[in-house]
């Protein structure tokens, strides 16, 4: 039975597995993401002599190592889009993703991605030719980016990608042990923001450990104490806020007891921008019907 069953980001409430990396550079990530997933990389040259250095630089920058709000939810390191696709989907920005069980799965199909005729090409060329690859995968029309060769290449010279296609020998089987995270809350997306919400006297610390993330970076997120005490409902953002509200959210009326801080948290903006634009400090008593700027 053919299951098109497509999740619309913006409201429906997901569980998910995440990645949990507590590195704070670009540097961190990307050699987190590495050590994390080369051995599927390494298993899919095996199974379809694709190299592996190719594979993950291509999962690096299609995910943004994993961070992206596509990685994260459909667990699709990839970018792949639906065509003809029978699998659960994510509709994100107006165009259908496929969505996966697991990212050995991502990693599955991106391989059969390209083992479709289109990129026989690449299958002439040497399995430690990574140049020829990158830039074969552009002229095969994998990419529109013009610099994508480029790209591609740069991350597998920089972290040296190279050795992970060395000494791989191909094999007919494949066992892939793929340890994975569970996340212990729900999670949702608003104004492309991804947030959880906490129970009563919930704590930086508690929320961390349930989703992999670092207590100090969710406190900072939320522009918060990291050892402050959470009231029941209170929005937790898993990632940084925007500078200003979205479009169609220009004011916002100050009920009564409402704070720099628990407006920003409704609009998934900065508590210190917001009060900047309207002239006040973040810490200056608001109030009730007081008109807030919100962008």
């Amino acid at each position: 039975m053919k299951r098109s069953l497509v999740y619309l980001i913006s409201t429906f409430l997901l569980s998910m597995n995440v990645l949990s990396i507590q590195a704070t550079t670009t540097q961190d990530k990307y050699e987190a993401y590495i050590a994390r997933y080369y051995k599927l990389a390494q298993e899919q040259q095996r199974l379809h002599g694709i190299p592996a250095s190719i594979t993950l630089a291509q999962g690096l920058l299609e995910s943004a190592a994993g961070q992206s709000k596509l990685a994260v939810v459909a667990r699709n390191h990839f970018g792949v889009k639906c065509h003809d696709w029978e699998g659960d989907a994510v509709n994100y920005k107006g165009d259908c993703y496929r969505m996966y069980e697991s990212v050995a799965e991502s990693y599955e199909d991106h391989s059969a991605f390209l083992l479709r005729s289109r990129y026989a090409s690449l299958y002439e060329l040497k399995i430690t030719d990574y140049k020829g690859w990158a830039r074969g995968l552009k002229k095969c029309g994998y990419a529109e980016d013009p610099k994508y060769p480029e790209k591609l290449i740069g991350i597998i010279e920089r972290y040296d990608l190279q050795q992970y296609v060395k000494g791989v020998k191909k094999k007919k089987t494949i066992e892939i042990e793929q340890p994975e995270i569970v996340l212990l809350r729900d999670v949702y997306i608003a104004w492309g923001l991804l947030y959880v919400l906490a129970d009563e006297g919930d704590t930086y610390e508690r929320i961390a450990a349930d989703t992999g993330f670092d207590a100090r970076d969710l406190a900072k997120y939320n522009d918060h104490d990291r050892k402050a005490v959470l009231r029941a409902g209170d929005i937790v953002y898993l990632e940084k806020k925007k500078s200003k509200a979205d479009k169609g959210y220009d004011k916002h009326t100050v009920k009564a007891g409402e704070t720099f801080h628990s407006i920003s948290q409704l609009y998934g903006i900065d508590t210190k921008r917001l009060a900047r634009r309207n002239k006040m400090r973040y810490t200056d008593v608001l109030h009730e019907g007081e008109v807030i700027v919100l962008r």
